[in-house]
């Protein structure tokens, strides 16, 4: 759809883009100066496979500090090895990647052999079922109801999961919904998991710092998972670094690290040097451009929540995170039905809903300015009406 929508706009055809997952808005400055003292520190060699420490460092302790905030508790004193109320990193811990993509498909391609089953809640991200695939595994969707917010409920879990269960992969902040995790339903679902000590999950956390009015509860406060549990995020969504190309996994599982470092070593030697000592300028400076770019965010996501509500036929849960909005068109159409006749009537690019397993759905991005959102949603109305 973006490609189509890139193509109509060079037919001088006026198309707002609402399908793209990426801040629209410029990379901090300091972090841009980083790159550039980078380039002239002369980081232009080969790095160290798994990343360069200080940047293996920042990443492990900004971790560390996520998981503090997400306590059930008021103390938040620093954590230590002998804390045993969260998962502590360390930077022999992580991996640094090409982007938080890469870091997921070196752990699916790391952990899952042909036959492997591998439990995706749908709606998800449309790589996940497919990075599977490439691994020769199998992919179990489990189909999510609006009813339950699209997220997994601890039944549809444990009616899931077999013998040859291998991984579960959790997004929260998800994309497309926007739906996040509470403690308690997280908890509640690693009760289940307790019956099946073979399961790895694999947590995507790249729209962590990306939430409204709640706490995306991190699956690293749980200790009992230390052993099978991959952490992946990255620098693109939350300091609007996406062209940079620096995402992470952690796991205290050395056997896996190791495992999934030699595979790295093959693919790409290493991330480029110039972008993490950016990322790592990320994480270590000043962070007021994550809570602006939130705030940003934040008052999007009312903007085109009080919108949506007057679009005839649209049925949507309001977003706790990210920056999508996933309605129900199903009352007008399929999502590809819906999604045509926007970006042909109405000159709107949204995403269908059929993407992420979920076809009677549309994504659309509030990763653009007022201006284009209120124009947007102007026009989805119109062609709906």
């Amino acid at each position: 759809m973006a490609a189509r929508a890139k193509k109509m706009r060079a037919e001088g055809i006026d198309v707002i883009s609402m399908s793209l997952g990426e801040p629209d808005m410029d990379t901090p400055e300091h972090i841009r100066r980083a790159a550039q003292e980078a380039i002239d520190n002369h980081w232009s060699h080969y790095g160290p496979v798994p990343g360069i420490p200080s940047l293996r460092e920042a990443i492990a302790t900004s971790q560390n500090q996520l998981s503090i905030v997400q306590r059930p508790t008021t103390n938040v004193q620093r954590p230590t090895t002998n804390d045993q109320r969260q998962i502590v990193f360390h930077p022999e811990d992580v991996l640094v990647s090409i982007g938080a993509k890469m870091a997921i498909y070196n752990a699916i391609q790391t952990l899952i052999n042909p036959g492997d089953e591998v439990i995706i809640p749908m709606p998800s991200w449309v790589s996940y079922t497919e990075m599977v695939k490439l691994a020769e595994g199998k992919v179990v969707p489990v189909q999510t109801t609006y009813e339950d917010n699209y997220l997994l409920t601890p039944g549809q879990l444990r009616a899931a999961l077999t013998e040859r269960t291998r991984m579960l992969i959790l997004c929260s902040p998800n994309n497309p919904t926007g739906s996040v995790y509470s403690r308690a339903q997280l908890q509640a679902l690693i009760d289940v998991l307790r019956d099946f000590p073979n399961v790895t999950i694999l947590s995507d956390e790249i729209y962590r710092c990306l939430t409204y009015g709640c706490e995306a509860s991190g699956l690293a406060s749980f200790p009992e998972l230390q052993d099978r549990l991959v952490i992946v995020n990255g620098v693109s969504k939350a300091y609007a670094m996406t062209g940079y190309r620096i995402g992470w996994l952690l796991s205290k599982n050395r056997d896996f690290l190791s495992a999934c470092t030699r595979l790295q070593g093959q693919q790409l030697t290493c991330a480029t040097m110039v972008a993490q000592k950016a990322a790592e300028a990320a994480l270590t400076g000043p962070q007021d451009c994550v809570v602006e770019m939130r705030q940003t965010f934040a008052e999007r996501r009312e903007l085109i929540c009080r919108l949506a509500s007057e679009v005839p036929g649209f049925r949507f849960r309001e977003p706790q995170g990210a920056f999508y909005l996933f309605p129900d068109v199903s009352a007008i159409g399929s999502g590809d039905e819906v999604a045509e006749r926007l970006l042909d009537e109405a000159h709107v690019a949204v995403v269908s809903g059929s993407a992420f397993g979920c076809p009677e759905c549309i994504r659309l991005s509030y990763a653009i300015s007022t201006e284009e959102i209120e124009e947007a949603m102007r026009r989805i109305k119109t062609a709906l009406s």
